[in-house]
C-alpha cells in the first residue's frame, strides 16, 4: 500500500507539473495511468477529477500573485463552460468503456500532433472577439470543449489555453493562467462533485493524488512563471503521442 501510494503521488507531481506549465493535459497521463493500474473508466475518470481539483489550486495560489486578471472575463469563461463539463460528466457515465478509451486515445494522439505543428502558441497579448457575436461565438467553442472536460478528461485544459490564444487573443502566458485557475479549480471541481454523486470513485489513492496534483500545480505555475516552456513543450509532445497510442493499441 506505501509503494502504491508514493507511485501515485509521485506520477501525479509530474503530471501536473507539465500540466501547469503548458496550461492543461494533467489527465493526458495521470489518469490513463489510472486506467492501466486497473480502474473501470468512469471511476478513473471521478477519481482523475476531485484530485485534478487541487492542480487549480496549487497553481491559482502561485499565478495570483504575480498577474493582473479580468474578472468579467474569468466569469464569462465559467458560464460558458460549466454547464458543458456538467453535461459531460452526466453523458459519459452511459458510454461504453472500449469507445470512451479509443476516443481518449484518438483526442491525447491528435493534441500531440496539433502541438508538434504549432510551434508559437503566442507572445503578445492582443484582445480582440470581446463583444457581441465574436465574443459568444467563441463562448460556444468553450462550452463544447467543457463537454470534452467533463466526459474525456484528456488535455482539454491545453484546448481552452490554444482556443483563449488564437480566438480571444492572449499570450500565452495569461491563456495558461486563465486555464489553470478557470478549468483547474471550477472546471474540474463541477465535475469532480457530478461525478462523485453520480459514479463511484476510488477514495483511497485520492490522498496521494491531491497532495501530488497540489504540489505539482505549483512548482509547474512557478516554472511557467519564471522560465518559459519550450523543453516543456517538447517533452510533453512525446508523452501525449506514447499515451494515445497506448489507448489505442493497449
Amino acid at each position: 500500500m506505501l509503494l502504491e501510494q508514493l507511485a501515485l503521488f509521485v506520477i501525479a507531481v509530474i503530471a501536473n507539473l507539465f500540466s501547469a506549465l503548458a496550461g492543461g493535459g494533467a489527465g493526458l497521463l495521470q489518469f490513463p495511468v489510472l486506467l492501466f493500474l486497473g480502474l473501470p473508466f468512469a471511476v478513473a475518470l471521478a477519481t482523475h477529477k476531485i484530485a485534478s481539483v487541487a492542480l487549480g489550486l496549487g497553481a491559482t495560489l502561485r499565478h495570483l500573485r504575480s498577474s493582473e486578471y479580468e474578472r468579467a472575463f474569468f466569469l464569462f469563461i465559467l458560464l460558458t463552460g460549466v454547464p458543458g463539463v456538467l453535461l459531460g460528466a452526466w453523458v459519459i457515465l452511459d458510454v461504453p468503456e472500449r469507445p470512451a478509451r479509443i476516443a481518449l486515445g484518438v483526442l491525447t494522439l491528435g493534441l500531440g500532433i496539433y502541438s508538434f505543428f504549432k510551434k508559437e502558441l503566442g507572445k503578445h497579448y492582443q484582445p480582440k472577439h470581446r463583444q457581441g457575436p465574436a465574443l459568444w461565438g467563441g463562448g460556444l467553442m468553450l462550452f463544447v470543449i467543457g463537454i470534452l472536460n467533463g466526459s474525456l478528461a484528456s488535455g482539454t485544459g491545453l484546448f481552452v489555453t490554444m482556443w483563449l490564444i488564437r480566438w480571444y487573443g492572449m499570450d500565452y502566458q495569461r491563456a495558461v493562467a486563465y486555464t489553470l485557475i478557470t478549468v483547474g479549480l471550477v472546471w474540474n471541481g463541477s465535475g469532480a462533485i457530478a461525478l462523485g454523486f453520480l459514479g463511484e470513485v476510488k477514495w483511497a489513492w485520492l490522498p496521494a493524488l491531491v497532495a501530488g496534483s497540489l504540489i505539482g500545480g505549483y512548482l509547474g505555475a512557478s516554472l511557467a512563471i519564471a522560465k518559459g516552456n519550450q523543453l516543456i513543450k517538447r517533452s510533453f509532445e512525446i508523452i501525449t503521442v506514447a499515451v494515445g497510442l497506448k489507448l489505442l493499441l493497449g
